[in-house]
């Protein structure tokens, strides 16, 4: 079977390996209609962090028809239409019950890779998958997009609104225009904020974050970004704060623009030195995130807004890639000429 392997930064190609097979009573293995490239695979692309040459891409964003399963599967059948979660929770220790499945206490091995390939092995499955209604034939092309979207991405900017405790009524301050921060604006939407503020220097970004709800934009970077949205805020700052980077200087600028007792929900990838606890105490500031509670999220609230066509963040999918052409998916968001590369696996 086809699938991706990173050579060395700046170079992923297409590889022929052995389909997986059953490892263990929990396995399910995927046959992927639909994945992508996320902003995190880029880190190791760019060079900017370490990673094997010649070793399993790193994608973690799929729908897909399930093949097979492992014996003690109950969930799911094969041929159900499912959401591969990048996070494997179990759903029944503390922190998947609290809503927390990114951090699960059981399966600590539950991140996802290699979904960048015509099959992928998905350990702890139980409980994880999504089950799609029907099939992929029963959606628009538009759509299975969104659908894609629950993987990763819109989960991810609903836990920076949900860990953030934004409110209705709130003003919010998104950092980042990539996918997840263009999700974080529909999660701040979705959960009442009167004024939402994305920070952007790109007018393709822009644009949809403003059709995503946002109210204002804010295209100025560190100092003068932060003085523009004190301004816009009467000096006060915002109620919420959604940090969808991980980079030292949109960390800074995600703290420095929430007013004081407010939430930063920090959920892009962190690529800081240390952080001091002791700078956010005279302000009150609380700050929380981590890897999203996917399974969670989908169940609860975002594949039936998808569904019923109440959100559309399938639309930060701007160009589209057969698998063959992986390496052109990379270089389209590396060089800014795709917010989020689609890859069709499947037809």
């Amino acid at each position: 079977m086809k699938s991706t392997l990173f050579v060395k930064p700046g170079k992923v190609e297409i590889t022929e390996i052995d389909k997986p097979t059953i490892q263990a009573d929990d396995d399910v293995i995927l046959h992927i209609v639909r994945a992508c490239v996320c902003g995190s695979d880029l880190w190791a692309y760019r060079g900017l962090e370490e990673k094997d040459a010649n070793s399993e891409n790193s994608g973690h964003e799929a729908i897909a028809i399930v093949d097979q399963v492992g014996k003690d599967i109950t969930t799911v059948k094969p041929g159900d239409f499912v959401i591969a979660p990048f996070t494997h929770g179990c759903g029944h220790c503390a922190a998947c019950r609290a809503g927390y499945e990114g951090s699960c206490q059981t399966h600590r091995d539950n991140f996802s890779s290699g979904y960048q390939a015509e099959y992928v092995r998905y350990q702890h499955a139980e409980w994880s998958l999504v089950k799609i209604p029907g099939h992929p034939e029963d959606y628009s092309d538009g759509m299975l997009n969104s659908l894609l979207s629950l993987a990763d991405v819109m989960a991810t900017g609903y836990h920076a609104a949900r860990v953030a405790n934004v409110k209705p009524g709130d003003t919010v301050v998104v950092v980042g225009d990539g996918a997840v921060g263009l999700c974080g604006v529909i999660a701040a939407q979705m959960r009442g904020a009167s004024r939402i503020i994305a920070m952007s220097r790109h007018e393709d970004r822009q644009k949809l974050a403003t059709e995503f709800g946002a109210t204002d934009i804010v295209a100025e970077r560190g100092d003068e970004a932060v003085a523009k949205v004190m301004a816009l805020t009467n000096g006060a700052g915002a109620d919420a704060v959604l940090e969808c980077v991980g980079s030292e200087l949109s960390t800074e600028t995600a703290m420095n623009v929430a007013r004081p007792g407010a939430i930063v929900g920090r959920v892009g990838l962190p690529h800081t030195k240390k952080s001091d606890p002791n700078s956010t105490f005279r302000r009150n500031l609380g700050v929380a995130g981590g890897p999203a509670s996917v399974t969670t999220y989908d169940k609860d609230v975002l594949l039936r807004a998808v569904v019923d066509g109440e959100i559309h963040p399938g639309k930060v999918f701007t160009k589209r890639f057969s698998l063959d052409e992986i390496d052109n998916a990379y270089q389209a968001m590396t060089k800014r000429e795709a917010i989020k590369s689609l890859v069709i696996v499947q037809n």
